[in-house]
């Protein structure tokens, strides 16, 4: 697939880049994301971040329907004896709330975009969280994300009290050359695809 290069980042704003970043999602067969998917998680679930033992509380999302697919690299946390935390959006006050959850199957409430909102789950401190894995339309070679556009996750980033790693998780077709980016943009320190982990910032001493 074409790699998008400078001069056409440069031509396009957030919002044709999101546009044209869905149409290749779209473009990917049920199979290939099913087993570009299960590569992704593999990949995820190889890390130090992710496998340390010291590291029990793992932020994860639910993936929407064109995404890569979560469940495996969930369920893996699960089985490590890990806690897996979700995003809560609170549409109200436009932000996240990382929540505890037990089960992919019940407690979960679905918006008309498709997104699956923990209904219960206690709330976690974001200090207590070892690792965000977070979702994006796009990554770049420099660790930017280009998320939908409400800036919930770039808030969520800025917290204070979060210190865990941020980590992208996407298929290797949503990483791109550059992306269009602005000041309130917070970058990510790794990046996992099906196709490869590429770190952006040293995390030796995590």
């Amino acid at each position: 697939m074409r790699q998008i290069g400078k001069y056409e980042i440069r031509l396009m704003d957030k919002k044709q880049f999101r546009q044209k970043m869905q149409k290749r999602l779209l473009e990917m067969s049920d199979l290939q994301r099913i087993e570009k998917s299960k590569k992704a998680c593999r990949n995820l679930v190889s890390t130090p971040q992710f496998k340390d033992a010291s590291r029990k509380v793992i932020m994860m999302f639910l993936s929407f329907e064109h995404e890569v697919d979560t469940h495996e690299a969930i369920l893996s946390a699960w089985q490590l004896g890990k806690t897996v935390v979700l995003q809560k959006i609170s549409w109200q006050q436009r932000h996240i709330i990382p929540v505890v959850i037990n089960s992919l199957t019940t407690g979960f409430s679905t918006d008309v975009t498709g997104l699956r909102n923990p209904i219960n789950g206690a709330p976690v401190p974001f200090d207590d969280i070892d690792l965000v894995v977070a979702p994006g339309l796009a990554f770049d070679s420099k660790g930017n994300r280009l998320g939908r556009g409400g800036s919930y996750y770039d808030r969520f980033f800025t917290n204070k009290d979060l210190r865990a790693p941020k980590c992208g998780f996407a298929f290797a077709e949503q990483l791109v050359e550059e992306l269009p980016t602005s000041d309130q943009d917070v970058p990510i320190d790794f990046l996992v695809t099906d196709e490869k982990i590429e770190y952006f910032k040293n995390l030796q001493g995590e």
